[in-house]
């Protein structure tokens, strides 16, 4: 079988809409920084160097992720170092999670290891922002390495746990009774 390597540059490239998003973001607080509050030439650029920075980062260091799928088994990188490879021995179980959230569904593959652990495949994932057309045919590949390197006996399917049950509209839920309590007894205490 061939090896199989799912690089974030070619997935994670910053477009045109990125470039028009932080424009829009530089020049409000360009205006807001010396209309309302008269921010001096110093400070703005702080503020803007900043914003470039931390948008700059957010869009960079997604390029460098990599995953690499081969004999030797499942390779991750968050793109920083050579990454962590995960054996065929190691790993019991290759599924696909999903995770609700801002009006669409994001899909990341994930691998189960024989620890308990959880990872995700940094670069194999699709969303209606990010969509990734070959995902389905992609995943499929890497179960089928899985399927070729493994017995069927060491193909356990991991049971569910706790954070299984967690979203986040869950901890919204959650957070927002336990404020409503603590709002309260601070009211009635003072």
């Amino acid at each position: 079988m061939n090896e199989l390597i799912f690089r974030g540059k070619d997935r994670f490239s910053p477009d045109l809409a990125d470039l028009a998003l932080l424009l829009m973001v530089i020049t409000a607080e360009v205006l807001a920084g010396r209309m309302k509050f008269h921010f001096g030439p110093g400070l703005m650029i702080l503020l803007v160097g900043g914003t470039v920075l931390l948008v700059a980062g957010s869009r960079l260091i997604p390029m460098r992720y990599w995953v690499r799928v081969n004999a030797d088994g499942v390779t991750v990188s968050w793109g920083l170092g050579r990454g962590r490879t995960y054996s065929w021995q190691q790993i019991c179980w290759i599924d696909v999670s999903e995770i609700q959230g801002r009006g669409t569904t994001t899909r990341v593959a994930r691998i189960h290891t024989t620890d308990g652990r959880r990872h995700w495949l940094s670069t194999l994932v699709t969303s209606g922002f990010n969509p990734l057309e070959d995902f389905d045919a992609d995943f499929r590949r890497v179960v089928d390495w899985w399927k070729h390197s493994t017995g069927p006996s060491q193909r356990v399917r991991p049971e569910r746990q706790f954070r299984d049950r967690i979203t986040p509209t869950r901890i919204g839920v959650v957070g927002t009774v336990v404020f409503a309590v603590i709002l309260f007894v601070a009211t009635v205490v003072l």
